[in-house]
């Protein structure tokens, strides 16, 4: 592989947002905005090469693959599903996961800003019942709900989103510590590049057998 391919990845994966046209026209590119939200979270040991390489190591195996991508799943197929009521206290439920606390203001910021995008389709139920629940502090529209959410209400493929999500995700966290470190395009999209390449079974474990392709949320 040249050097230009992982360059051109990473800088695809960081300005992509959303695949699907009308998610992008209704909430933004959610990669953007979680890069923006969480560049304060990142820890203060980051503060060359390795150790930005081992914040990476340890955002995926400690946090993306155990929490993030089950949450993401999880979120979508209750959505897909109707199931409202357990979609809510799912949600409530993150407020006592220990691993996502330093991202909690990031995430629910970033999820509520999405949620009130998507009030254009406040003709389905689940979107609706979620505003109404954050409108009346029952619920913190937490990122990765919301995105599980979208996946379901626009019947979007659940591992392609998973993998863009993921993919998004990393190239936020690299572009802001490469900002903060003065570092290259081309190493910022090495480290990206040598991350991005373990997602796919991480993606698939989330998911888990027999997953459904395509699904219709009314």
């Amino acid at each position: 592989m040249s050097e230009q391919q992982p360059a051109r990845s990473f800088e695809a994966a960081r300005m992509q947002g959303d695949p699907h046209p009308l998610t992008r026209q209704l909430i933004g590119p959610p990669d953007a905005a979680w890069a923006a939200a969480t560049a304060g979270a990142l820890p203060a040991t980051v503060r060359d090469v390795p150790t930005l390489r081992g914040f990476l190591t340890w955002y995926r195996t400690e946090l993306l693959t155990p929490v993030e991508l089950p949450l993401i799943r999880r979120a979508f197929d209750h959505a897909r599903r109707y199931e409202l009521r357990e979609l809510l206290a799912l949600d409530r439920s993150l407020t006592r996961e220990r691993r996502f606390q330093p991202f909690a203001a990031a995430s629910q910021t970033v999820g509520r800003a999405q949620l009130w995008r998507l009030l254009p389709l406040r003709d389905q139920r689940p979107v609706r019942r979620y505003w109404r629940a954050v409108e009346a502090g029952e619920a913190g529209a937490w990122h990765v709900l919301v995105y599980g959410l979208v996946l379901a209400v626009f019947s979007l493929p659940l591992r392609p989103g998973l993998l863009n999500y993921s993919r998004q995700t990393l190239a936020g966290f690299v572009g802001s510590a490469g900002e903060t470190l003065g570092l290259p395009v081309t190493e910022c999209a090495q480290l990206w590049a040598a991350e991005a390449e373990l997602l796919p079974p991480a993606v698939d474990l989330a998911l888990g057998p027999g997953r459904p392709v395509l699904s219709i949320c009314r």
